[in-house]
């Protein structure tokens, strides 16, 4: 369909936006869903493509973990040198409808949440949330990692798939986004209470089910313990709520945001799957005892599809407890930058008011012209990994998306539509 103007376009994309049913429906081994992963050695990774010579040390970390878990390795060493030589494959998560957190790192036999578009038939895909402490999206890949990985491969991800299916109709994200907003999420850094009612829908359903009692208790108690559950969650429903509006390939608005530790790239509706990139910067906040900015990784991670929904640092006063966490300040500071934030979108979305914003809805359809007009670059909440492999979180804080992915992106789009010419 043609529109008649940039702005039609733009507002029938955050339509669909605003306009779609994701519901949680499943986990499942990944490749059961993605079939890039049966064809031998394959990895999937957050961010743009990179080659492994170009990944930060914690890419590399949960490369090396991920190789141990699927059995190609039986050492460090051994893993690092199929590695080297090239007999992995790498295909970013964005390319098969999926995402994945910091390193983003995913393989065939890791269970993966399954959320569908109803509005739209399409669905997306993400790996389970690892708790805390030595995890393999950070680069850790000791034996704690792998047999975790294990236990979720094994226990929890067959067990929420066996609750899911007691489900009428799987759980509406939708719902559980509007209850937690309205308790203090914004979904990238806190979903403290995303994941409880995650846990109060699903825990009925693991208690009738036939299984072992002790895997049951162990079920509840990780997802009682595991504060970030939700997010892997979020970033799924995220992931399908924008490739349902990707279907307009027309516009400005920004349907993709990721970072691979080298690059930052994005997604524009007018320019389909397109990356545009620009290298990527360094979050800036609050670091764990014992670490400082010197242990920074660069920023990394697929976790920024929920900016590009219009929640984590996007929503930053739904959540102005989390401000002192990622350093930026107190709740004026969480009110400027929201307001901040709006200034470079087209509307809000009215399926998600937050009440410390007078019940404004959150940020709807980030205008890569009013990124490049303004000046405003996305503000993005996030962990902060150590450089070095194997380390794992030391901090949390904020990082801006470069505005050179958004030049980029709208020179490409008047060269599509014939209104400049770069040989001029």
């Amino acid at each position: 369909m043609q529109y008649k103007s940039m702005d039609e376009a733009n507002k029938a994309v955050i339509e669909k936006i605003s306009g779609s049913a994701p519901f949680l429906v499943d986990v499942v081994p990944a490749k059961e869903k993605i079939k890039e992963l049966n064809e031998g050695k394959v990895l999937l990774h957050a961010g743009p493509p990179i080659k492994w010579e170009d990944m930060t040390g914690p890419m590399q970390g949960s490369c090396i973990g991920a190789s141990l878990f699927e059995g190609w390795a039986e050492t460090e060493e051994e893993a690092v040198r199929a590695l080297e030589n090239g007999e992995v494959k790498f295909i970013p998560c964005h390319h098969v409808n999926a995402v994945g957190p910091m390193g983003g790192i995913t393989s065939a036999n890791m269970p993966v949440f399954v959320v569908e578009n109803r509005s739209e038939g399409n669905e997306a895909y993400c790996i389970m949330n690892e708790g805390i402490g030595k995890v393999l999206r950070f680069g850790a890949f000791s034996d704690e990692v792998i047999n975790r990985l294990k236990w979720m491969q094994n226990v929890l991800g067959p067990t929420i798939s066996k609750a899911l299916k007691l489900t009428e109709n799987g759980l509406n994200m939708n719902v559980i986004i509007a209850k937690a907003i309205t308790m203090g999420d914004e979904f990238h850094q806190r979903n403290i209470a995303a994941s409880l009612i995650f846990l109060k829908e699903i825990s009925p359903y693991i208690v009738e089910l036939d299984i072992d009692d002790n895997d049951k208790k162990a079920v509840i108690k990780f997802l009682a313990d595991t504060d970030q559950f939700f997010l892997n969650i979020m970033m799924a429903t995220s992931k399908a709520v924008l490739d349902g509006a990707r279907t307009i390939q027309e516009g400005t608005v920004v349907t993709a945001m990721c970072r691979n530790g080298k690059d930052f790239g994005i997604r524009i509706s007018g320019m389909g799957d397109e990356w545009f990139t620009a290298p990527v910067n360094t979050p800036q906040g609050l670091f764990f005892t014992g670490y400082s900015q010197d242990d920074a990784n660069p920023d990394i991670g697929d976790s920024a599809i929920t900016e590009t929904f219009g929640v984590g640092g996007m929503a930053m006063i739904a959540a102005p407890g989390v401000t002192r966490f990622v350093g930026a300040g107190g709740f004026q500071d969480a009110l400027s930058t929201s307001n901040e934030m709006m200034e470079i979108c087209i509307d809000q979305n009215s399926n998600f008011t937050i009440p410390t914003w007078d019940f404004q809805g959150t940020c709807l359809g980030i205008d890569a012209r009013k990124v490049v007009e303004t000046g405003i670059e996305p503000v993005i909440n996030t962990g902060i990994a150590h450089k070095k492999a194997g380390v794992g979180q030391v901090g949390a804080g904020t990082v801006r998306a470069p505005i050179g992915c958004f030049e980029k992106a709208l020179e490409a789009y008047a060269i599509k539509l014939g209104l400049f010419d770069p040989e001029e």
